[in-house]
């Protein structure tokens, strides 16, 4: 049997694309762990909102960060489109699973998600290397 020498990596090269990727892989370990909170504590579902702004604030940032690193300079402007790109999938996912419209809450996470992932974005091009 002869051995794989040559094993080609997968890397996605756009940084915008790989922060987004970064980002949805960190908001379903956040919906993960807040679902198993939720199961096995005693926490109410009314405390939801504000834990689920947290992981998106959470995401947004590990996003920005991971757009910022890649791309190596203009952290807030990859990292805040990066947010932008992140709210717009989050509100069409909303809307189109459970025709959330715009509202007060849209508006909020715009609030939280742009500015976590423009400073995740600045953290994550002054830590390349």
């Amino acid at each position: 049997m002869n051995p794989i020498k040559n094993v080609s990596k997968v890397s996605v090269s756009s940084p915008m694309l790989g922060g987004a990727l970064t980002a949805c892989i960190w908001l379903g370990a956040g919906a993960l762990l807040l679902s198993l909170i939720l199961k096995f504590s005693s926490m109410q579902e009314t405390s939801l909102p504000m834990y689920a702004m947290t992981i998106h604030g959470c995401a947004s940032f590990a996003g920005g960060f991971s757009s910022g690193k890649r791309s190596g300079r203009k952290g807030w402007y990859h990292g805040g489109g990066l947010g932008i790109l992140y709210a717009l999938i989050i509100i069409l996912i909303g809307f189109l699973s459970v025709n959330a419209g715009f509202s007060s809450h849209t508006w909020n996470l715009l609030a939280v998600v742009v500015p976590a992932s423009a400073i995740g974005g600045m953290i994550g091009v002054n830590l390349k290397k």
